[in-house]
């Protein structure tokens, strides 16, 4: 008898990524943890936006991630 093996999902792409309405996928950007005296308030601001994601590979994994969910 034959069973059926369920696709685990990829945690890591579950906690950090997110889908707009249009489908795109939302990161937080790097570089935010420390050593954040040196650089400039401007470059702080848009640090803080989310940035869109449009890799494949990344989508394709994204997809996987949600299969369970």
């Amino acid at each position: 008898m034959a069973s059926g093996n369920k696709m685990k999902s990829h945690k890591a792409s579950r906690r950090r990524l997110r889908v707009t309405r249009n489908g795109k996928l939302l990161r937080t950007q790097g570089g935010v943890r420390h050593l954040m005296t040196a650089r400039s308030p401007k470059r702080k601001r848009n640090l803080r936006k989310k940035a869109t994601l449009e890799l494949t590979a990344i989508v394709k994994r994204f997809k996987i991630a949600h299969y369970n969910a």
